[in-house]
């Protein structure tokens, strides 16, 4: 009986969570737009340095969705370990812009998108909590 009375909740939190992960993916995405822009045009640099600061947060609200998905349900803590990763490859990736070190920047960033596009994929084909 408790759990038909969570359930709504915990969908709710799943559904942040997923949320979360697709922002996060969408970010890394037009990151990957602002840098040619950055090859291309004037405002390029302003356009990547705006977008590494809300790809940054993104990566933030994920670890936080991670936190309050796993917290009042009492599951597993893997999306907060995944997140937390995650967070940590977007501090390195902000370092890395900033030194100017394209030769792992770059690749970074494509490793970063697949890992959250496969975050997504993985946490939409989960099923909803009972």
């Amino acid at each position: 009986m408790k759990r038909d009375a969570r359930a709504p909740r915990l969908a709710r939190i799943s559904s942040f969570l997923q949320i979360a992960i697709a922002l996060q993916t969408a970010t890394i995405f037009l990151q990957a737009i602002s840098a040619g822009w950055l090859l291309t045009s004037s405002h390029g640099e302003t356009m990547h340095s705006i977008g590494a600061r809300v790809m940054y947060g993104a990566s933030m609200l994920y670890l936080l969705a991670a936190i309050g998905a796993w917290k009042p349900g009492g599951g597993s803590p893997r999306p907060v370990w995944h997140a937390t990763g995650f967070l940590l490859l977007a501090s390195a990736q902000v370092i890395l812009g900033v030194a100017h070190v394209p030769s792992v920047h770059l690749p970074l960033g494509v490793l970063m998108f697949g890992l959250s596009v496969l975050a997504l994929v993985r946490r939409g084909t989960r099923p909803e909590p009972a």
